[in-house]
């Protein structure tokens, strides 16, 4: 036998070994599927002028016209332009207009959680804030300010991260005691083979809040309680004994990004009203995130400009 020939040998050999290979690694990867296709609908910000109703049937034309149709709607929060402050029949208005396109545009289930904007609190104490926030809980139609639903494998957190200040006064963003609790013992009693996707309206983590107006001065970076979670490393390291917690979405900072940390996937999501209805907020135009969830625990997020 000529070198000719046990080269060509050892090629085909070589050959046969590799597709033998690649055969066997496909047979051993199961191929995951979709179990569910959320839309993020964050910071509507509704109100009586300048388009804001037209801009989110819009949106929900957008996204109930997709081939591929979302099984669901969660609302982020924000959904009217500001009730704090704000004399109750204009809070009324904005929430009349909001329910007004939303029953006759929208044939989606839709879950939701409270933004700071949907809080009625014409005094600065924490009655008044609470009172408020039972009227923004009221209009969403949710059992509770925080809860969980079982939706196709998994389990999607929603939360309340939006808090009155020691002294009642306007707002600062994390869990209470109560609250905390409760998620804990959530997470204890998912089954660790149940994916976990948790809904807040102010982001638990982000980058996009360094991006936020002047945030960089005398040498230090500078993110207030009311951009992102107080309470982030408390929550990342209770996320660290749970790792079927898998993705966390928000809203509230109007610009999109995507933090990685420790396992878990944080997506800020942007908002329907880009700018408050006056186009891009810096460089994030108006718009909705599509969130995908596959049996397997792994998530795509795409955020996807409706105007």
């Amino acid at each position: 036998m000529n070198r000719r020939d046990i080269v060509k040998q050892m090629s085909a050999g070589l050959a046969a070994l590799s597709v033998t290979s690649l055969a066997s690694a496909h047979a051993k990867t199961p191929s995951r599927q979709r179990v569910l296709r959320v839309a993020h609908l964050t910071d509507v910000h509704m109100q009586p002028i300048i388009g804001a109703a037209k801009g989110f049937e819009k949106c929900l034309h957008h996204v109930q016209s997709l081939p591929d149709k979302p099984d669901l709607i969660i609302n982020g929060g924000d959904a009217i332009m500001e009730a704090h402050g704000r004399g109750k029949d204009s809070v009324s208005r904005q929430w009349r207009l909001y329910q007004d396109v939303l029953r006759s545009e929208n044939a989606l289930p839709v879950m939701s959680c409270v933004g700071n904007h949907d809080i009625w609190c014409k005094q600065e104490t924490k009655i008044c804030f609470e009172a408020g926030r039972q009227w923004a809980i009221d209009e969403f139609k949710m059992a509770n300010r925080y809860y969980s639903i079982d939706r196709n494998g998994w389990r999607i957190i929603m939360l309340d991260s939006v808090q009155p200040k020691a002294d009642g006064s306007w707002y600062t963003a994390h869990l209470d005691d109560e609250q905390y609790h409760w998620l804990d013992a959530e997470l204890k009693s998912t089954p660790n083979t149940t994916p976990i996707l948790i809904v807040s309206h102010i982001p638990i983590l982000a980058a996009c809040v360094f991006f936020d107006g002047q945030r960089f001065a005398d040498e230090n970076w500078s993110v207030p309680a009311r951009w992102m979670h107080s309470d982030t490393v408390r929550l990342t390291s209770l996320f660290h004994n749970y790792p079927n917690v898998k993705a966390a979405l928000s809203g509230h900072i109007h610009l999109t990004d995507r933090v990685d940390y420790n396992g878990v996937s944080y997506y800020c999501n942007g908002a329907v009203s880009g700018a408050w209805w006056f186009g891009k907020y810096h460089h994030t135009a108006a718009g909705y995130a599509l969130v995908d969830l596959y049996d397997d625990g792994t998530v795509e997020n795409k955020y996807v400009n409706y105007v």
